[in-house]
């Protein structure tokens, strides 16, 4: 009798009839492959949150530009800089807050409310005619959408234990397309009536609002989303202590001794103390705040005159860059990246790949001094081979993450980093558009001139956060013997 015993579960788990949480571990616990209509669900919703980041870099410069702020040509970078901080400070003040709502609520409220001011901001920064307007309805758009950091503890919370690396991937592979997708969009689809004047007639709508299109576009999309949201499955449970009996079940069928079963099922551990958390979220800001004042910053730098260190690059050859360096993001998350990581480990990828931004960062300026067909292709390339070291290094930021707190705790986490995240990636684009101007102004600098200092003091932050991703300060939590027998 005792051999037949073996393996099955020393406490059948209970679940409520009318609990959306339960219904999903059920499903969880009959179902071992992976689902792809979760998989889009994450996709989807992450989309529709990051394409109204980053659609406005390419266009950024010419519709502060249009709004005649700016006394000079070299201050345009830097009230652009001001646009692109207003939504990541918004998000910044309110991201704790979602977090806990969606605590409270649930994921798929916050989530359909999110996605519905997505579709409100969004377009009526579209229809901006003045500088302020566009910041307060960016600084609003960022504030009144709280999807990410929901979107992160649900990629947890609908897989199996062994599949939630799969769920964090999708998130930030999802992420990071949706920041390349973004640019693209932006770039093709701004002042339509000079791109496809057959299309878009002269002293039209589209005249006279000429970056609309491209946020029109993307709340086309979001609304979308809304309405496939109504479908979303719920994770979280609606009925007291279920999370504490389901874990008391799962030490029990692990085997887990008293201490360890009393770990497991320990709720107010402060998170604030556990530094594996901590420490990779730091990590996670300082990269941040580079990746933001990059992205800023490369729409701004090649859209620049020649004269002033840019490209002259236009909103499409932008979209070029970006939708090229996109696709071959894509491929390299759902193919080199798993198989990349469990060789490395994600500390020791994260290292590698942050030492070799350091010195391709630097070579920007010298790709300016190209031309033709040589400074395209060059330029592209350079493109893609950053972008794919940055999602790398956030990738394995976010596995850490979550390897360091218990499921129970993944949405409080979660929100601690998106909120302190969206601090360095409000300073980010200020910052970098002041630097951009600054360094416009320095041409004749016998020190580092020109859009030299720009790309190093951007490497100083590359620099920093790479020194952290070594011990003491960063430490990786082990696992429990509950999560090694997964």
């Amino acid at each position: 009798m005792e051999e037949e015993n073996i393996g099955k579960p020393l406490l059948k788990k209970h679940y409520y009839e009318n609990c959306p949480g339960c219904k999903v571990d059920k499903a969880k616990e009959l179902k071992t492959d992976v689902s792809l209509r979760n998989l889009l669900n994450i996709w989807m919703v992450v989309l529709c949150s990051t394409l109204p980041i980053s659609s406005l870099w390419p266009y950024l410069y010419f519709m502060v530009s249009d709004f005649n702020i700016a006394k000079r040509e070299e201050d345009i970078s830097g009230y652009a800089g001001y646009v692109g901080s207003a939504f990541m400070l918004g998000r910044a003040i309110t991201s704790l807050s979602w977090g806990i709502i969606a605590d409270r609520y649930g994921r798929k409220p916050v989530v359909i409310v999110g996605i519905i001011f997505v579709i409100i901001f969004n377009t009526l920064f579209g229809l901006s005619t003045s500088f302020w307007m566009a910041v307060i309805t960016r600084f609003l758009l960022g504030s009144l959408n709280g999807l990410l950091g929901p979107m992160k503890a649900y990629s947890s919370e609908i897989f199996r234990e062994e599949q939630q690396a799969l769920g964090l991937s999708t998130f930030s592979a999802a992420w990071g397309i949706g920041l390349i997708i973004g640019p693209a969009l932006g770039g093709y689809l701004a002042q339509p009536v000079e791109k496809y004047p057959h299309i878009f007639p002269k002293d039209s709508f589209w005249d006279k609002f000429p970056y609309f299109l491209p946020s029109f576009v993307i709340s086309v999309f979001a609304f979308v989303v809304a309405i496939a949201s109504i479908w979303l499955p719920e994770t979280l449970h609606n009925h007291p202590q279920s999370s504490e009996s389901t874990e008391e079940a799962e030490a029990l069928e692990s085997g887990s001794n008293g201490a360890d079963k009393h770990k497991i099922i320990q709720k107010d551990e402060n998170l604030f103390l556990n530094w594996p958390l901590m420490s990779s979220i730091t990590v996670y800001c300082i990269c941040s705040l580079h990746d933001a004042a990059y992205q800023e910053v490369f729409s701004l730098w090649a859209v620049s005159p020649r004269r002033l260190g840019g490209l002259s690059f236009t909103t499409d050859n932008v979209g070029d860059v970006l939708s090229i360096a996109g696709i071959s993001l894509l491929i390299y998350q759902l193919s080199l990246y798993p198989s990349l990581e469990k060789v490395f480990g994600p500390v020791k990828f994260a290292r590698v790949a942050g030492v070799l931004s350091i010195p391709l960062l630097q070579s920007y300026p010298f790709i300016a001094m190209l031309s033709g067909f040589t400074l395209y292709l060059v330029i592209n390339i350079a493109s893609i081979v950053k972008n794919i070291l940055s999602a790398t290094i956030v990738t394995s930021l976010f596995l850490l993450q979550n390897r360091a707190v218990e499921q129970h705790q993944r949405g409080a986490a979660n929100g601690i980093s998106m909120t302190t995240m969206s601090v360095f990636k409000a300073i980010g684009p200020a910052g970098g558009g002041a630097i951009l101007t600054w360094s416009q102004k320095r041409l004749d600098a016998s020190f580092l001139p020109g859009t030299h200092m720009l790309f190093f003091l951007l490497n100083v932050a590359v620099g920093l956060g790479v020194l952290l991703m070594f011990t003491p300060f960063l430490r990786v939590k082990k696992k429990t013997p509950s999560q090694q027998l997964h």
